[in-house]
């Protein structure tokens, strides 16, 4: 999935991607994106870990790339993000969010996004449901 027209809309002014550190990567698949965060002190806690609230954000606004890559001209808006943490990661390290297309309807998109470590561990496992507004 060619994702190179969305990071150019996404870098054109301060959004939560771009304050949180986020990086948006084609993949060959058509039905797949990547994301890339590096924990540092704009995503993780106090005690030095990546916060859960920046998982989901980093699997929400992947999966929004990714429904704005296969519905061009549409808004994409997470409706629904539900997630499980299974493992801290530590600052210094970074984050790769792989999303899978599970369901594309026309107004409804479902994903599914594993985020991992730089070891290749399992850190979140996400489900993200967007919503398609198609301008009139």
């Amino acid at each position: 999935m060619n994702v190179e027209g969305i990071n150019q809309i996404i870098n054109e002014r301060p959004n939560l991607s771009t304050a949180l550190g986020m990086e948006f990567i084609s993949t060959p698949e058509g039905d797949t994106c990547m994301a890339r965060m590096k924990v540092d002190e704009r995503n993780r806690q106090p005690f030095g870990f990546l916060s859960g609230g920046a998982s989901l954000a980093l699997a929400e606004n992947v999966a929004g790339v990714g429904s704005s890559a296969l519905c061009p001209g549409c808004a994409c808006v997470g409706i629904e993000v539900s997630g499980s943490h299974v493992k801290a990661v530590c600052e210094g390290d970074t984050v790769t969010a792989y999303a899978r297309l599970i369901s594309q309807g026309s107004t409804l998109h479902v994903w599914q996004v594993d985020i991992r470590n730089t070891a290749e561990e399992l850190i979140s496992s996400v489900r993200v449901t967007n919503y398609i507004i198609h301008h009139k």
